[in-house]
């Protein structure tokens, strides 16, 4: 059975919580994306978002390498993927590869946050994306030896993830059907008393 956008939407989308941010509900990781270009406008707006995102000391380690469909930097971000990954994010308007430096310029110490801050600063553009009405899907699946050769990038440099951003697109323009299925596959979550304790392995209780 195929669904159209706003149908697989409200199928993905969370329960509501009350008090818990709308945009928080919503935000999910399709990997069909429509033909229809991310503006540089648009772009400059979701930088600056994960440009105020809070980092350890405010070192703000974060580098972006952003290509668009049909710029080399795009081209190269998707020979890194995985054959898998490939599929569905060749359509994908724009590719970004995080990386974050992992160590502190000032003292030449480890930074052990790097990867921390850096993971802030990428969920502030998939939060901004989704209020402007784009999607976002990370992948950890791609050959970092690769994309570090490719793009010269200096060994203090951690590489993140790879982001498939643009506008949502029909889940029938997929592929194959591994990919649909997975596209219209609902969305699940551990339950607080899995993550959150008072003790290690003790639930917390807000009672």
């Amino acid at each position: 059975m195929s669904h159209t956008v706003a149908e697989l939407n409200k199928i993905k989308r969370a329960p509501a919580v009350e008090g818990v941010l709308p945009l928080i509900h919503q935000r999910w990781s399709p990997r069909a994306f429509a033909d229809k270009p991310v503006t540089s406008a648009q772009l400059i707006t979701i930088f600056e978002a994960a440009r105020w995102a809070p980092s350890s000391g405010n070192g703000q380690p974060w580098r972006f390498l952003v290509g668009q469909l049909g710029d080399s930097t795009h081209s190269k971000i998707l020979s890194a993927l995985v054959d898998f990954n490939q599929l569905w994010a060749a359509n994908a308007p724009v590719l970004i590869l995080g990386t974050s430096l992992s160590i502190n310029p000032k003292n030449r110490n480890p930074n052990a946050y790097a990867l921390f801050d850096l993971g802030a600063a990428t969920f502030s553009i998939a939060l901004q994306a989704e209020h402007m009405g784009l999607t976002a899907h990370q992948m950890a699946g791609f050959d970092r030896d690769a994309a570090r050769k490719t793009f010269a990038i200096p060994e203090e440099y951690a590489l993140g993830s790879v982001m498939a951003l643009g506008y949502q697109g029909e889940p029938s323009a997929l592929a194959n059907e591994e990919l649909k299925k997975r596209e219209v596959a609902p969305r699940e979550r551990k339950p607080l008393k899995e993550v959150v304790f008072a003790s290690w392995d003790t639930p917390a209780s807000f009672a």
